[in-house]
Order: C-alpha cells, then structure tokens, then sequence
C-alpha cells in the first residue's frame, strides 16, 4: 500500500472553503439556504499527515474507502478529532476495522453486512451510525441495493441491536446530463421522505433515518438541489496527487 503526502505549498483551509461555498451558493440558487448542507473530504489514497493536515483545517467529516488504509490511519484522525465515514464498499471480512474506527458506515447494502456490524458492535460494546447504499443509477458497475429494497432492508437492519439507521447514500449516474443526474438524486430523496413519512404513521421505525449522502465534486450542485445533506470531495481539498 502506496500512499500519497500533502502536496507541498498545498493549503487546505483555502480549498475546503471554496469546496464549502460551492455549497452555500447552491442552497441558495435551490432555495436551500442555511439548510447546513455538510462536505466530506475523501482522503483515499493520502497519507495520514495528509488527512490530519486536513482536519485540523476544519474538515473534521472525514470518508474512507479502503479499511487498510484506515486502518493505517484511524488512530491519526482519531487523535486529530476526526469524523470518520466509511463510504467504500465494505467486505464482511473486513468490517472488524470499521467498527473499531468509524463513527457511521454509509455502504451499508445487505442484510449480512448489517448482521455482522451489528455483532461486532455488540462485542466491542459500542453503538454505530449507518447508512443504506442504494444504487439509483442501475448502473451494474455501482454498489448499493436497487431502490424498491432500500426501505425493507433499511427498516431490517434498524432492528439490529447496536445499529442505526441514520439515512440514505448514493454514487451518481456517471454522467454531463444534469437531469438524468438529479433524477436519482431525486428518488433517492423520495426514498427518504417516504422512510420518514411512514415512520410518521407508524408504518416502520425509520424517523432518525434523514440524511442524504449524494453528490461528489463533479456534480454537487445538482446533489444539493436535490437535497443532499453531505457531499463527498476528494482531490478538490486534498490537492492534486503526485505523478506517478
């Protein structure tokens, strides 16, 4: 495993707050404003310095991908008062490594996985946020379960001791068409107002499951238009990697 350093010069501070107001003017231009939409920065591929470097700048929301590199990294960010997400796809095998660093983990996609966080939690004796991975593109090359699932298995795994369901993610269709884009960030959403909507009746448990992790550097405008509640960026705050 090969991972990179902070750009030299780079500065993180300056990065993260352009990323932010990207964020704030498109609340704004949709009628979102002060809705508190939050960016987390993907630090796949960076070194620990790298990914503490950007904490102490103020992006304490911190995802990861790969659990060798948490757990290369995880004691790092913990100490710098990091946030950790989970947003790469998950092995059973590996989950142990997410249980023993993360704060929440957003590809949650089977009933298994959740099965298995939920006794390693039990073991650890700790409680764990997660999301639900749905795949809103019907693209095969994305995980995440297909949208007609995502509330029976949502409602399955808050029944999980130890485990809560605090909303929904997504990967975005791969694309420059904007509506075809926010046409899955909009069932996902829809996936969500339905979840709280019937928790509401009674129908299931699901009133804590309200956030939407959607949306990356290359479209998260439309993300936030559509209600996202985080976005997730990488090379826009970590700097340009090194040539290879």
């Amino acid at each position: 495993m090969s991972l990179s350093p902070a750009p030299a010069g780079w500065d993180h501070a300056a990065a993260l707050e352009e990323v932010k107001a990207r964020v704030h003017i498109a609340e704004a231009s949709w009628g979102r404003a002060g809705s508190g939409a939050r960016v987390m920065v993907a630090t796949k591929t960076w070194d620990a310095d790298a990914a503490v470097a950007v904490v102490r700048a103020g992006g304490t929301l911190v995802g990861e991908s790969r659990m060798q590199e948490l757990e290369a990294k995880g004691d790092a960010l913990r100490a710098a008062g990091a946030r950790i997400h989970v947003i790469g796809q998950l092995q059973r095998n590996k989950a142990a490594v997410a249980v023993r660093y993360a704060d929440c983990v957003q590809t949650v996609d089977s009933a298994r996985l959740a099965e298995r966080l939920s006794r390693l939690c039990l073991e650890a004796e700790r409680e764990l946020d997660v999301m639900i991975q749905v795949n809103v593109s019907g693209e095969e090359s994305k995980a995440g379960v297909h949208p007609d699932e995502a509330l029976a298995i949502a409602s399955a795994v808050q029944a999980l001791p130890a485990l809560t369901v605090i909303g929904f993610m997504t990967i975005g269709l791969n694309s420059p068409d904007e509506a075809a884009v926010r046409e899955g960030y909009a069932r996902l959403r829809e996936l969500r107002d339905r979840a709280l909507i019937r928790s509401e009746q009674g129908a299931m448990d699901l009133s804590s499951a309200w956030e939407l992790s959607m949306g990356m550097s290359q479209d998260l405008e439309w993300a936030v238009a559509e209600g996202a509640t985080m976005v997730r960026v990488g090379t826009a705050v970590m700097g340009p990697r090194p040539a290879a």
